[in-house]
């Protein structure tokens, strides 16, 4: 039994590579700005509150174009709103290299920068989980969100372990700069993606078709359970905003960059041995489990006070988030029909971004009241007791099961026939 990543997507589709290629490019180079904004931050005000408030101002953007970004991608040609937002995010990039390189920089133009980045990628992630049904096989769409997920991790732990040393001995500007380039280089391999044109089922963009694909997932309690859980988890329990503060706190300055790689670190590993994901059937209870177990790992982490295990324990975090998002993508990708797919996207993107945006709001501001290492502790013990609750209460998500799932068998059929909106024809299956 192979515990190798599944290369079936890569090897069938060439729209896959490109698009795979493209996103570890500028992943890498977003990450460079993750880590260096929130330096450049602390560096300029010294509050772990001013921060914290970068999830504050990036809320509003998430919830109001993520929600419009989806009704957007089931209504354009999503490799058109793709290219265009990636070269917005690229002059965003530029925006901050220029302010770093004044000899008085300002803290404004850090948070717009942050409210408008969050918009621009609220608009793109929706085309880009809704393209992916439309390239690979629905059988390979676990094996799919697995490599995706490894390539998200590979610039998780490149990006910020060089972010750390490039703003410690080069400076804020060459971190930007680098994360200009990325978006460039990014542009022009999305550029070779076929285009990928609305279904004719699709409604246009207006609030009765984000109201539609709201009561659609209100009515998927399964889908609805991942959405939920992983909200939880990530308002809870994520850390990442008081990390500058913890390194401090356990004189480990050399630290940070490891802090904010080690995550990543622990989903890269996952991601190495994520052979064994494509034959798992019971996708809610895995989501579930790994839920729960990043909570408890998190919650180690803020009570221990030795380094190396607080970067260990950030690593087993990381492969349980790893778990978890690899079965909430394959849940999602096998039981949503392509005319709603990218409003459900939209609907996805609020679930794992806004809870991480307000965890840095709840982490900065528990950190202030309680203490660095007390907001950690108790956000991954929260997190693993509102899991558990979560699924006590939605019973759906525990027992859903990809082979007999009504709607999994209903879009395998779809694809299988090729009649699914917007699909030709199954990638997978022969002419």
């Amino acid at each position: 039994m192979s515990l190798l990543p599944d290369l079936a997507p890569w090897k069938a589709s060439a729209d896959f590579r490109r698009l795979w290629v493209s996103g570890l490019i500028s992943s890498f180079g977003s990450f460079l700005t993750f880590v260096a904004l929130p330096v450049q931050i602390k560096d300029l005000t010294g509050s772990a509150a001013a921060v914290g408030a970068i999830g504050a101002v990036e809320l509003l953007p998430l919830i109001l174009f993520g929600l419009y970004g989806g009704a957007l991608a089931d209504a354009l040609d999503k490799r058109a709103l793709i290219v265009r937002t990636e070269a917005a995010q690229g002059l965003l990039s530029a925006g901050l290299l220029a302010n770093a390189l004044l000899p008085h920089p300002a803290v404004w133009p850090l948070y717009a920068v942050a409210a408008l980045s969050a918009a621009l990628v609220s608009v793109q992630r929706p085309a880009l989980d809704s393209l992916l049904p439309r390239i690979v096989a629905h059988d390979d769409l676990p094996a799919a969100a697995a490599l995706n997920s490894f390539r998200w991790t590979v610039g998780g732990v490149a990006g910020p372990a060089v972010a750390g040393l490039v703003v410690a001995y080069a400076g804020l500007g060459w971190a930007y700069g680098a994360d200009l380039v990325t978006f460039v280089v990014s542009v022009a391999l999305v550029v070779g993606v076929a285009p990928s044109p609305a279904s004719h089922e699709a409604a246009k963009p207006s609030l009765r078709s984000i109201a539609e694909g709201a009561r659609y997932a209100w009515n998927r309690k399964e889908l609805l359970g991942t959405y939920a859980v992983d909200l939880a988890a990530m308002f809870l329990a994520m850390p990442l905003a008081v990390l500058p503060f913890l390194a401090d706190e356990l004189d480990a300055d050399w630290s940070l960059g490891l802090m904010y790689a080690s995550i990543p670190a622990g989903s890269l590993l996952v991601g190495l041995v994520s052979g064994w994901t494509s034959r798992v059937r019971r996708h809610g209870r895995m989501v579930v489990l790994s839920a729960a177990l990043w909570g408890l790992a998190i919650a180690a982490a803020g009570a221990v006070a030795n380094v190396w295990l607080v970067l260990l324990l950030l690593a087993v975090a990381g492969g349980c988030d790893m778990v978890s998002g690899i079965f909430r993508a394959a849940m999602w990708n096998q039981t949503i029909p392509d005319e709603l797919r990218g409003r459900l996207a939209g609907i996805e993107l609020l679930s794992y971004s806004v809870g991480p945006t307000l965890g840095q709001v709840r982490s900065g501001s528990m950190a202030g009241w309680l203490g660095v290492r007390a907001s950690v502790g108790a956000g991954g013990l929260f997190c693993t007791g509102a899991v558990g609750l979560l699924a006590l209460c939605l019973p759906a998500l525990m027992s859903y099961d990809a082979q007999t799932n009504e709607h999994a068998v209903r879009l395998r059929a779809r694809r299988t026939a090729g009649s699914a909106p917007g699909l030709a024809a199954d990638p997978a299956q022969p002419s």
